[in-house]
């Protein structure tokens, strides 16, 4: 427990001082998965009306890379209804999309929205065993997420479009 305090505690002061969208998702994917005690997380940013898997620290391949539509996506749920979602078992969620997570081992998995009031962002922290992950843990996430979202807001103060300049479009 120890450990993932001070994995969390890093990773707000190391947030404090991000000078771009890009340094924000580099501090979530070195940090997150310490901090959520997880096997795995991944760092999904919202464009236009999908879902791009952005960054991940797995055990074994996720969906870096990959997009999905906002409406087929569980980070897209999240973001669209700007709210952590705990899903103990993605085989008995409706809003989980089960075909993407056929060649996967995860079968938990917690969703957290960043950029509130209208996220740009989820961090998302995956189990490869069937877990309710304790009110602790899902406490941790949001306050990672919650410390991302600060970020976000003060570099939506000092820059017009940071989704645009990660990826490479201003």
């Amino acid at each position: 427990m120890g450990h993932t305090v001070t994995s969390l505690e890093t990773a707000s002061a190391r947030l404090l001082t991000v000078a771009s969208i890009q340094d924000m998702v580099a501090v979530l994917r070195d940090t997150a998965r310490a901090v959520a005690g997880a096997d795995g997380i991944a760092v999904v940013l919202r464009e236009g009306d999908f879902c791009a898997y952005v960054a991940e620290d797995a055990m074994m391949p996720l969906w870096r890379g990959t997009k999905f539509r906002l409406e087929e996506c569980i980070s897209g749920w999240t973001m669209l209804n700007d709210q952590a979602v705990i899903v103990p078992d993605i085989w008995n969620d409706l809003r989980v999309p089960v075909a993407a997570y056929q060649t996967k081992s995860v079968r938990s998995l917690v969703m957290t929205p960043i950029g509130s009031p209208a996220p740009i962002a989820a961090l998302g922290a995956y189990w490869c065993a069937w877990v309710e992950p304790d009110k602790s843990t899902v406490q941790r996430l949001q306050a990672l997420a919650d410390a991302a979202t600060a970020a976000v807001t003060r570099l939506r103060s000092g820059q017009a479009d940071p989704i645009a300049s990660l990826l490479g479009r201003v």
